[in-house]
């Protein structure tokens, strides 16, 4: 009878410790210091160093060109100068060293094709050439290498699929060839380990499902497992974010028949996804993120009418506490 009841209890811990890691809720969300200015959507954002740097966007009522720096460390809002273009939504933006880059968008009436340049050092901005594939909005931007890069988006007619290289130094712009994908506007991506995973977005009302990696040394775009190749995977959208922790990749919030507050991470070594805890708040399309590698934010949006000015910090690997 010993014997017996020791098994028995065994069989107990067991099944209570199986449990236990089925209730396991990976990822948690704490909310930050809330944005100073005026709640928007369809914003800008890049980070440099500890300072994550957001601005444009539209209220519901105007297109807006203020410019904002959020320290990471501190936990606070700073207004800097304001951005000196057109009002916009919609645009593109991201770091190439200490610099950041905006260009492209929206001003209510027509696409945009100007490009600027932003100085931390002196908080000032400076024109530089215009974006060479054109007037766009819903582009896709990134810096990669020293240089940096805008395709697909929206030109007014026609949904585009090409890509374009900017060279800061020489401040030229080189057409790409050699995507495959399919036209879209709203996508997103994130760059692990200096290699661009591009995906979701839309075209003629469809959503995307494919998904590339593109290697700049090189210049090529790779095709990946397409978004919905797992039956368990509920990654297509448009109007996410993206970015990149500890080597994974994450798409979060966004699109698709209503807002979003789903969000899932990527492993590029076995090019698989992994569905963790919603972003907390409220659904949002059109958000921003700040991410530091090791930190990442996300913020702003809109849910329906309600435009949005809060700001969340992603914990990927602890489990989910309703009480943060």
């Amino acid at each position: 009878m010993k014997i017996v009841f020791t098994v028995l209890l065994l069989s107990i811990l067991s099944i209570s410790c199986s449990n236990d890691d089925d209730d396991f809720e990976r990822g948690n969300w704490i909310r930050r210091s809330v944005f100073d200015g005026i709640p928007r959507t369809n914003a800008v954002s890049f980070t440099i160093g500890s300072k994550g740097y957001m601005g444009t966007g539209y209220d519901g009522d105007d297109y807006l060109r203020d410019f904002w720096e959020y320290d990471i460390d501190g936990n606070f809002w700073v207004q800097k100068a304001d951005f000196p273009g057109t009002p916009r939504s919609a645009g593109v933006a991201f770091a190439i060293g200490d610099k950041g880059y905006l260009g492209t968008g929206y001003d209510g009436d027509n696409e945009l094709s100007d490009f600027w340049e932003y100085d931390t050092n002196t908080n000032s901005w400076s024109r530089k050439a215009d974006y060479a594939g054109g007037v766009r909005r819903e582009a896709i931007g990134f810096g990669v290498t020293n240089h940096g890069y805008i395709g697909t988006g929206y030109d007014g007619d026609n949904d585009r699929k090409d890509f374009y290289k900017y060279d800061p130094v020489d401040d030229q712009w080189e057409e790409l060839v050699g995507f495959g994908g399919e036209k879209r506007r709203s996508g997103t991506s994130f760059t692990i380990d200096g290699l661009v995973y591009i995906g979701t977005g839309e075209s003629n009302g469809i959503y995307k499902d494919d998904f590339w990696m593109f290697n700049p040394e090189t210049e090529i775009f790779t095709k990946k497992e397409d978004l919905d190749e797992d039956d368990d995977y509920n990654i297509i959208r448009s109007r996410a974010v993206g970015f990149e922790q500890h080597g994974l990749g994450y798409i979060v919030s966004g699109y698709h028949g209503g807002a979003l507050h789903s969000i899932w991470e990527y492993n590029p070594k076995n090019d698989d996804w992994e569905e963790i805890t919603p972003l907390e708040g409220v659904m949002r399309q059109d958000a921003i993120s700040f991410s530091t590698g090791d930190r990442s934010f996300v913020g702003m949006g809109r849910s329906g009418t309600i435009y949005l000015d809060d700001i969340y910090q992603l914990f990927p690997q602890q489990e989910y506490d309703d009480e943060d």
